[in-house]
């Protein structure tokens, strides 16, 4: 398992709606009553599982292109930057209601193992990043055969 990772359950559902409920108080708090929505930093949606020889990242990106978002690999760590900006025309409107998440976003999520750099594959398809990280050969589990000297 992924250290500082708690693996998903059925269980984990209440304390994720109490977070959303959460962050929307906040957001709510610090825009103030303002039209115009509030400069903000946000967390896209991020789906993360591990399978002997890889590691598969999905990232939720609507409304993006993919230049708007960067990919990269450090220090055992893959970090996925990028900013989504709000682009609708303004003037004249009265917003009611502002969900929809704009500005600067960042995840990083730590790999236990290394990953093999050079086979890394990313796609982005209809809002939707997918990014497979293949483990380093000296990585993959490896099963030892035991001799015996038993006729």
């Amino acid at each position: 398992m992924v250290r500082g990772l708690v693996p998903w359950t059925e269980f984990s559902r209440p304390l994720v709606d109490l977070r959303h409920e959460v962050d929307t108080l906040f957001d709510q708090f610090f825009k103030g009553g303002s039209d115009a929505p509030a400069p903000q930093v946000f967390a896209p949606r991020t789906n993360f599982c591990e399978a002997e020889d890889h590691y598969e990242v999905t990232v939720e990106l609507p409304g993006m292109k993919a230049e708007d978002f960067h990919i990269e690999l450090k220090e055992g760590e893959l970090w996925v930057t990028g900013e989504k900006k709000f682009e609708e025309e303004q003037q004249g409107k009265t917003w009611h209601r502002m969900e929809r998440y704009y500005g600067q976003f960042r995840r990083v999520i730590p790999l236990a193992t290394a990953v093999d750099e050079e086979k890394v594959a990313a796609e982005y398809k209809h809002g939707v990043l997918t990014l497979k990280l293949p483990k380093a050969q000296s990585a993959r589990p490896k099963q030892i055969h035991v001799k015996t000297n038993e006729s």
